[in-house]
């Protein structure tokens, strides 16, 4: 459902032009995290807890602070919202998945599958955005009532987008539905992509974001773990839009060399720059050849280590990072 704000028009669904890279990020400091059991159904990327995850709480913030300064560093405007002690909300710190921020002023509310993660939903989060970063609200597309049918479209988890030729990526699975991805594709105006996508032993993959990610020059994708009847067809789509098409293999999936976000940032020197985020454990599982293929189409790579994250989680900096694209 679609709501129009007093004194604004309804914003127009665009062709093409869209800017890939936000210049602003919401994060959201956890102060419950812990290994979700029904999310990780879902999630094979989460992994039980272990004797070295017995301070998980303490360093999940740990990590949390230092990508949050890390990105502020590189002259990327953040907004940090505190996670609510009550009710718990062990995976807080990932709010990509509930929330998105466009440059026509749309803010956008997603459908979760678990039941513990529709509590992370705050209208407060808008108010910091709009108070702190100036992002101006027109339109709120609020697509929750799909939880109650059983249909799910977990943000840009998702959703891997490609803003500039208005493409909506999404691989089909438990949390991403095909009705719900063509309600906010004819909402937001972009074409639908949908795919089938498994891991290494055929499970359908949780999210698109990966095995997926598209920055301004190039895309990092996880061919082989598109479905072989899929395969052809996306990256026929990829290759439309222009970028260096990089793959990588279920090895390097698992290490989450998918999940990485460019944001865009200022520099003296250099005028308007891209920075590409990335987790030390994708950097590490890079082979070489690959990450200076990816370093040639940025100007800039941030590495951040967010191991208990990753590993209790199930996500990586991608997840973290809520784009907000300002006007």
């Amino acid at each position: 459902m679609s709501s129009h704000f007093p004194g604004q028009a309804p914003a127009a669904p665009r062709t093409g032009t869209g800017r890939q890279c936000a210049d602003a990020v919401l994060m959201v400091r956890p102060a419950a995290f812990a290994y979700n059991a029904q999310t990780a159904a879902t999630n094979a990327f989460q992994r039980p807890p272990g004797p070295e995850d017995e301070s998980a709480r303490h360093d999940a913030c740990g990590e949390f602070d230092a990508l949050a300064a890390a990105v502020a560093g590189e002259g990327i405007r953040v907004c940090v919202l505190q996670d609510t002690p009550e009710p718990q909300k062990p995976d807080a710190v990932f709010p990509n998945n509930w929330i998105s921020f466009h440059a026509d002023g749309t803010v956008v509310l997603y459908p979760l599958q678990s039941e513990s993660r529709r509590r992370e939903r705050r209208r407060d989060a808008v108010e910091a955005v709009s108070e702190r970063l100036g992002y101006r609200l027109s339109r709120l597309v609020d697509l929750t009532a799909h939880e109650a049918h059983g249909r799910y479209l977990e943000g840009t988890g998702s959703l891997v987008l490609d803003h500039r030729n208005r493409v909506a990526y999404a691989c089909l699975s438990p949390r991403t539905d095909a009705r719900v991805l063509a309600e906010w594709s004819g909402e937001l105006g972009y074409r639908p992509v949908a795919f089938d996508a498994a891991d290494r032993v055929g499970a359908p993959l949780y999210h698109t974001n990966v095995l997926m990610c598209i920055a301004e020059q190039a895309v990092v994708v996880a061919l082989e773990a598109i479905s072989p009847a899929d395969r052809d067809r996306v990256l026929a789509q990829l290759g439309d839009g222009g970028r260096e098409v990089i793959a990588i293999g279920h090895s390097q999936l698992e290490r989450f060399a998918g999940n990485m976000l460019e944001l865009a940032s200022w520099d003296e020197s250099l005028g308007e720059c891209r920075v590409l985020v990335m987790s030390e454990t994708a950097r590490r599982a890079l082979p070489e050849e690959a990450f200076a293929r990816l370093s040639a189409c940025t100007d800039e790579v941030l590495v951040a280590p967010v191991p208990t994250i990753e590993r209790l989680g199930g996500g990586s900096v991608r997840c973290m990072l809520a784009e907000v694209f300002l006007p």
